[in-house]
């Protein structure tokens, strides 16, 4: 608890519950003693309004109760869904089997939505969560999130918007799995919920998702995804303003419009059921508009009055939700006056009860367990879905009568081409898609013909947005699918990359794996592309996907290894819900020739599946070419094509390089790395990305913790952006500098 808030003071007069004082519990308490029955002809289920009372004030309990136990010094979290507990009637009027991605202020949604499913304790749930409890059911200590697989809740942080690109995704994929007859956890019928707030629904992030839904829709293409705005007018400190919601997606082509007030239940419950309903049927996006109020603050440490005028603070306090729906019961002859203050206490009673229990919860103790959802399962799991083939009938229908391996040696894109049909064969709910794979079939040609051979459901175009792109592998993965999505450069991915750092690998983390979202992000990437590039063309930053825990990176180098760890990264996927990032060098996709014209000395043979054992690739492991003694060369993706010719080169000058692909930027092959390092005692790392921030950086660090004593240097590309044209060459690694490293070190 802030000592710089007056309004939330801890109180405990002797032999009474335990309360934070409060200006909106106070409010309420005040003024639900006076309320008294309106003449009402409003019909109403009394029963299901009482449900969601008792949600309702359970919410606000939980948020005064999160700032008691912060009190305690075992309260993490205090941003609070008080104002905003209208949201239990959007809960009441879907389905729980609907899959919810839920705004951090929706609360009260979580605990109604926990309310229909027997045997779930929402309030527990909630508190373990505030408590960092190892024994909280969905991310086990590691973040106050709302999500429950058993509640349809994919769990999620306080990103902002961050979550909307999968909502869309998983609204998509529920039509699309459907239509492919893969098995998903989802009913047939089901729609997507996504609630926000109204000042995150200006971010980038939300109005890229929105827009993805709406275009989709505008085109015909199933879209069954309801979206809540939960608008309170307000985002921290900053006023959203006002009729900016209703004026931006009032009237939006491709997205139906509805409105309510959400702290009147009656008019919030008639309006979701008719929202859910033209979205089940018409399988198409809407946008609810809650008109709702910010009480108690942002968040435990925030003093509203240093930025909010008293009156306005009182408006929103009259607005209260929980006094509407208590009225509405009192119109009713439901309860009286007392009886709502009865309630009121006996939940607040509740609620504490249950918050001094989780206080004593046993938190996360050691950095193995933190770490823990994180970890690989057993390779040999892996390794052996990555040897086994697709039946003979799906790859003749795959490929006809002309088998890949019959094809003799294949590029680097032909191989990875070939790769994705086998791997499309032998998975039904595997799809393809990203901005020009379907039709044209790649920038580049890699995905050319598969949309032919699978069909228009499995390998498609997307709209040109990467955020959008990952949004959809990520819905789709959680949704029954095998995402195999496209970014076209290297560049281009930094446009989205929260996608992947916050989203897509921190699933597994904050839900204890019990969710995951398997995918094979395949990214056209490097440099050293001739006649057409510039700094978006010819990229090497991949140290942002370096820092992401939990990810693999493959970054193949040859056509044949390109294939089989393609495959291995499906497995990985399949297997253990990984999320694996698949760098592809641009400058090799159509290379040929490795030391001189017509030598033919880059392509490769397509193994066939009897020999898809002795061709496996296993995750962190690399390849060593050639067996000298005097140095050794690590590198990787373009770098291999570099440093092979510069050992040729060497060679003829009596120098014998071996050179060691590591192949796996994430996790590296340490033991390869070491036992290669030690043949010689002196290793050259050539990196083509950058030398601050690149993977040189890793390797080197690698050779010194494992306690390599040997001579140690690097070559580098320079710490800048790529020029067009030939300039490009002055800051990208060459042959030369590899060969001027490698005899200088062996000078040395």
């Amino acid at each position: 608890m802030s000592s710089a808030s007056s309004a939330n003071r801890m109180h405990r007069p002797s032999g009474e519950t335990p309360r934070v004082e409060d200006a909106t519990d106070t409010h309420f308490l005040q003024a639900a003693a006076h309320l008294t029955p309106r003449e009402t002809v409003t019909p109403l289920d009394t029963d299901q309004a009482m449900r969601i009372f008792d949600a309702q004030l359970a919410s606000r309990h939980l948020d005064l109760a999160a700032r008691w136990m912060q009190a305690q010094g075992r309260g993490y979290y205090t941003i609070g869904s008080a104002g905003h507990e209208g949201n239990a009637a959007v809960a009441a009027a879907l389905r729980p089997t609907d899959p919810a991605l839920l705004h951090y202020r929706s609360g009260a949604f979580y605990l109604a939505r926990a309310a229909q499913i027997a045997g779930h304790d929402g309030i527990r749930d909630v508190l373990l969560g505030v408590a960092a409890a190892a024994s909280e059911p969905m991310s086990h200590g590691r973040h106050k999130v709302f999500g429950h697989p058993d509640l349809a809740i994919l769990p999620q942080t306080s990103t902002i918007a961050s979550h909307l690109p999968r909502a869309v995704g998983v609204a998509f994929a529920i039509e699309r799995a459907k239509k492919l007859k893969v098995h998903s956890p989802w009913p047939t019928d089901a729609i997507a919920v996504c609630s926000l707030g109204d000042a995150s629904a200006n971010h980038s992030t939300a109005v890229g998702a929105i827009n993805a839904a709406a275009h989709a829709s505008f085109q015909g293409l199933p879209m069954p995804l309801l979206l809540v705005c939960e608008d309170n007018g307000i985002g921290i400190s900053v006023p959203t303003p006002q009729g900016w919601i209703a004026a931006t997606y009032g009237d939006r082509a491709g997205l139906r419009y509805f409105s309510a007030d959400g702290c009147d239940l009656s008019e919030t419950l008639a309006v979701t059921q008719d929202a859910g309903a033209w979205v089940r049927r018409h399988r198409a996006p809407a946008f609810l508009h809650l008109r709702t109020v910010r009480l108690m603050g942002h968040a435990g440490s925030d003093v509203e009055a240093a930025y909010r005028t008293p009156a306005a603070i009182q408006a929103d306090l009259a607005r209260d939700p929980l006094l509407a729906t208590a009225q509405l019961l009192v119109d009713h002859l439901v309860l009286t006056a007392a009886d709502v203050v009865r309630t009121y206490e006996a939940k607040r009673a509740e609620v504490i009860a249950v918050a001094a229990q989780v206080l004593d919860e046993k938190p996360l103790v050691s950095r193995a367990e933190v770490v823990a959802p994180l970890l690989p399962g057993p390779p040999e799991r892996v390794d052996r879905l990555a040897i086994q083939p697709p039946s003979n009938e799906a790859r003749h229908k795959a490929f006809g009568d002309r088998l890949p391996e019959d094809e003799g040696p294949l590029t680097l894109a032909q191989s990875i081409n070939r790769a994705l049909a086998d791997v499309l064969a032998g998975y039904p709910e595997a799809v393809v898609f990203g901005e020009d794979v379907g039709h044209k079939g790649g920038v580049y040609g890699v995905t050319r013909g598969l949309a032919k051979k699978a069909g228009r459901a499995r390998v498609f175009d997307t709209l040109l947005d990467e955020q959008s792109v990952l949004g959809l592998a990520l819905g789709g993965a959680v949704t029954g699918l095998l995402p195999i999505p496209e970014v076209e450069y290297l560049a281009y991915l930094h446009n989205a990359e929260d996608q992947l750092r916050g989203e897509a690998a921190s699933l597994a983390f904050f839900s204890d794996r019990q969710c995951l979202n398997p995918m094979v992000l395949r990214v056209a990437s490097y440099g050293y592309q001739k006649g057409f590039g510039g700094h978006f063309h010819n990229d090497s930053s991949v140290a942002v996907l370096r820092d992401i825990p939990g990810i693999v990176i493959a970054s193949p180098a040859r056509p044949a290894d390109a294939a089989a760890m393609l495959r291995s990264c499906v497995a990985a996927a399949k297997t253990d819900g990984r999320v694996c990032v698949f760098l592809e060098p641009i400058a090799r996709y159509h290379t040929r020739d490795l030391h001189q014209d017509g030598d033919n000395g880059w392509l490769d043979p397509y193994a066939a599946p009897s020999d898809w054992v002795a061709a496996h690739v296993p995750l962190g492991r690399g390849r060593t070419y050639g067996q000298g003694k005097d140095l050794t060369i690590v590198t990787f993706a373009n770098g291999l094509y570099l440093s092979l010719r510069a050992a040729q080169r060497l060679e003829r000058d009596g120098i014998h390089a071996r050179v060691l692909d590591v192949r796996w930027l994430a996790p590296l092959p340490v033991e390869d790395l070491l036992r290669e390092a030690r043949v010689t005692g002196k290793v050259l790392v050539v990196d083509e990305t950058r030398s601050t921030g690149g993977v040189s950086e890793g390797v080197i660090t690698a050779l010194v913790e494992s306690g390599f004593d040997g001579e140690v240097a690097r070559v580098a590309s320079a710490d800048s952006y790529v020029p067009l044209g030939d300039a490009a060459e002055l800051v990208l690694v060459s042959q030369d500098d590899i060969e001027r490293a490698a005899r200088t070190l062996i000078r040395d």
